[in-house]
């Protein structure tokens, strides 16, 4: 029942190429940033990240666009990342651009054995008809665009036919774990993480605080550890590295 791996590397050493993997965190908030950085040198290619966004250039998952790591990426937001953005209208990249909250629920359905469910999101737009831009051709046309979606009546209201996401493995960040794989998430920090964790088949939660089983008490957990496989123990200056996405400050009055 020990989860606890004996680092990151370890942990993601038998990721290969051509995983899918899920991503947790929201920007740079509650990202799992030394598993990425143990991923980028472990050296697999060809990745299809499912994550909200792609981190930001030069941190996060934006490491592994930078390497040319990632061939496919499911997120809903491409914003705060250039060279994510380029690589995407260049045509290096394939993108599936799906709503916020309908990729929180692909995942969570995943992770719940569910295999489809119907929306009403996304109806009357590309998402629904088809025609979304999944990957460019180097002249900027479409080299490959999104599918017609079933589309049905259900209690009166038009949905749209959506399939849950599971992959090979799922990275995660929490703010304390236990020997057994049982997760706290701090505050926003929680954010993506846990259906992310859920929908892994593989999943590794890089924690900040170890504390020993039963320690926890099962009301303050977030994440069951029978979701987690590995756990990876941070350093204090592993801790404590947290960069801000973006700082804003008031100027004050004299």
């Amino acid at each position: 029942m020990d989860k606890v791996a004996s680092s990151a590397a370890d942990a993601v050493a038998d990721v290969p190429d051509g995983a899918s993997v899920a991503v947790g965190g929201f920007g740079l908030c509650g990202v799992p940033s030394v598993l990425i950085q143990a991923l980028l040198s472990q050296g697999a290619r060809g990745l299809a990240v499912v994550s909200n966004n792609c981190g930001v250039d030069g941190a996060g998952l934006g490491l592994l666009l930078e390497a040319g790591r990632v061939a496919r990426v499911t997120a809903s937001y491409v914003g705060e990342n250039r060279e994510f953005a380029r690589q995407y209208l260049a045509g290096e990249l394939e993108v599936e651009l799906t709503p916020q909250g309908k990729l929180a629920e692909k995942l969570r359905a995943g992770g719940a054995g569910i295999p489809a469910f119907f929306t009403p999101t996304g109806v009357g737009t590309q998402i629904a008809e088809g025609g979304l831009p999944w990957r460019y051709g180097p002249d900027g046309s479409v080299a490959l665009a999104s599918p017609v979606k079933e589309v049905r009546q259900v209690g009166g209201r038009t949905c749209v036919l959506e399939h849950a996401i599971t992959t090979d493995f799922a990275l995660v960040r929490a703010a304390v774990g236990d020997r057994h794989g049982n997760l706290v998430f701090h505050l926003s920090a929680r954010n993506f993480n846990p259906v992310v964790a859920t929908a892994g088949r593989v999943t590794i939660a890089e924690v900040e605080r170890l504390v020993e089983p039963g320690q926890l008490d099962p009301d303050q957990v977030h994440l069951p550890g029978v979701y987690v496989q590995r756990v990876v123990v941070l350093s204090a200056q592993e801790r404590a590295a947290k960069p801000v996405e973006k700082r804003t400050v008031t100027t004050r009055q004299a």
